[in-house]
């Protein structure tokens, strides 16, 4: 491996590593209290889907 190479990998490693950490403060500042409340009834809601004809709309 040739010295501009190992100087790319090291470049590319500080770069990935800040991308990194960056990721993680945004994660720790805006999303890390966020709390969803989920219930039997709201999931079973979300996920059982009616076909249109049995809502009783117009086609």
């Amino acid at each position: 491996m040739s010295t501009n190479d190992r100087r790319l990998v090291r470049h590319l490693l500080v770069i990935v590593t800040i991308k990194v950490a960056v990721l993680g403060a945004l994660w720790w500042v805006f999303v890390r209290d966020a709390r969803v409340a989920v219930d039997a009834e709201r999931a079973a809601d979300r996920l059982i889907l009616t076909p249109p004809a049995a809502q009783g709309g117009q086609p």
